[in-house]
C-alpha cells in the first residue's frame, strides 16, 4: 500500500502545478451551474413544485451536482489510451504494481487536490450567486456520504471499462468526450430522470448511471423517504459488485492478450 500512497501524494503535488486547468474547470462549472439555475427558475416561474420537488430544492440540486462533478473527474481512460498509443502498456504491466491500481491511486490524488482547488470554490460561488445549498435532512448525511463513495467507485469502474476500448481502437479521445457528456445526461446530473418521459425513466432506472449523480443528490435534497434511499443504496451496491466482476474479468482478458502479443 505504501507504493500507492506515494503515487497519491505525487499526484496531489502534480495536480497543484497546473493552475490553468484548475481555473478553466472552475469557470466551466460556474457557467454550467448559473445557466442551469436560470433554466430551472424559468421552469418553476408559474408553479411551486414539479415532480415533487420545489424550485429551492432544484437549485440546491444543480449546485451540488456541480460540486460532485469535481469528485467524479477521472483520468483513467486517457492514461490507458496514452499507454497503449505509446506502446508502453506491456512494460507497465510488468512493473511490481497493479497497473489499474496505479491509475486508481492517481485519480484519488487528483481528486484530493481538486477538493480544495475546485470543489470548495464552486460551492462558494454557487452559495453566493444562487443560494446556500443546505441539506434538507441533515440526519441523512451518513447515507449521502456512503452513496457518494459508492457513486465514485461506480463512475470510476465505468470509466476504466470504457478506457479498455483503447486496447482495440487505440485512439478514443473523441469517444471519451462523448461518454463524459452522455454520462452526465443519463445519470441525472443535468436533468433528473424524474422529468423524463415515463418509458425513458423506467429504462434509465434499470441502468447504473442514475446511481452516480441522481441518488446522492436525491438524498441531499430529501426527495423520497429514508426507506427508499436505503433500498436504492442496496441496488447501488449491487451495481458496484456487478461492475467490479465485469472489470476483473475484462482486465484479466486484456492483460493476457497484451502479455501474449507484447502490447
Amino acid at each position: 500500500m505504501k507504493k500507492y500512497f506515494y503515487i497519491i501524494r505525487t499526484q496531489i503535488i502534480k495536480s497543484m502545478t497546473y493552475e490553468f486547468n484548475v481555473y478553466g474547470n472552475i469557470v466551466m462549472q460556474t457557467i454550467i451551474m448559473i445557466t442551469s439555475s436560470y433554466f430551472w427558475k424559468a421552469l418553476y416561474r408559474n408553479q411551486s413544485s414539479a415532480a415533487g420537488v420545489n424550485a429551492e430544492d432544484m437549485l440546491t440540486y444543480i449546485i451540488m451536482s456541480s460540486v460532485l462533478s469535481v469528485l467524479f473527474i477521472t483520468n483513467v481512460e486517457r492514461r490507458i489510451e496514452q499507454s497503449v498509443e505509446k506502446g508502453t502498456v506491456a512494460t507497465d504491466m510488468m512493473k511490481p504494481v497493479n497497473l489499474f491500481g496505479v491509475y486508481f491511486a492517481e485519480d484519488i490524488g487528483s481528486i484530493l487536490a481538486l477538493v480544495f482547488q475546485n470543489m470548495l470554490p464552486i460551492l462558494l460561488i454557487g452559495s453566493l450567486l444562487i443560494r446556500v445549498p443546505v441539506m434538507q435532512n441533515p440526519q441523512d448525511l451518513p447515507l449521502f456520504l456512503l452513496s457518494v463513495i459508492l457513486s465514485f467507485l461506480i463512475n470510476w469502474l465505468i470509466a476504466a471499462l470504457f478506457g479498455m476500448i483503447a486496447f482495440s481502437a487505440v485512439n478514443i479521445s473523441a469517444l471519451i468526450q462523448v461518454k463524459k457528456h452522455l454520462l452526465r445526461l443519463l445519470s441525472g446530473s443535468i436533468i433528473p430522470i424524474w422529468f423524463f418521459p415515463s418509458a425513458v425513466s423506467k429504462v434509465l432506472s434499470a441502468l447504473p448511471f442514475i446511481y452516480i449523480y441522481q441518488l446522492p443528490l436525491s438524498i441531499y435534497i430529501g426527495r423520497g423517504s429514508r426507506a427508499e434511499h436505503l433500498a436504492q443504496i442496496q441496488i447501488q451496491f449491487v451495481w458496484l459488485l456487478i461492475l467490479t466482476g465485469v472489470f476483473i474479468a475484462i482486465q484479466k482478458q486484456v492483460t493476457r492478450k497484451v502479455m501474449v502479443q507484447g502490447g
